[in-house]
């Protein structure tokens, strides 16, 4: 039997207007302990951004999310936070913000392949 493996996300949510509260969802952080799996996963629509936010940088949006993968990964385009464990660079990317890329709120699951529930997460929740 294969091991069926705990794992938490939260959704990447594009909020170009916190005051209005809106938002589309553009990617998703897994994050697995037993494995020490942490990854992220994002799809930008620039039509459908710009379509509901007409004055947004969407380039800005892509370059965020840039930086999540670099924490997930744990290179330099993270900055200081890639530096840290797994576990800390999660907390981190969880962790509310009032800028244009949020996340929402942590949600848990199991799985017998992180990646791959990265990958299904992506499509049920994104795109």
């Amino acid at each position: 039997m294969t091991a069926r493996l705990p794992y938490q996300y939260v959704v990447l949510r594009c909020v170009p207007r916190v005051d209005r509260g809106e938002f589309l969802n553009v990617g998703v952080v897994l994050y697995c302990q037993e494995t020490d799996f942490l990854g992220a996963a994002w799809d930008v629509d620039h039509d459908r951004l710009r379509a509901v936010f007409p004055a947004l940088d969407t380039d800005q949006v892509c370059e965020a999310l840039a930086f999540v993968e670099g924490v997930c990964a744990g290179d330099q385009r993270g900055g200081a936070a890639a530096g840290r464990p797994t576990s800390q660079r999660f907390g981190f990317l969880k962790a509310p913000r009032s800028t244009v890329l949020q996340p929402g709120p942590v949600h848990g699951g199991v799985t017998t392949d992180p990646p791959a529930q990265l990958d299904r997460l992506l499509t049920q929740l994104v795109r």
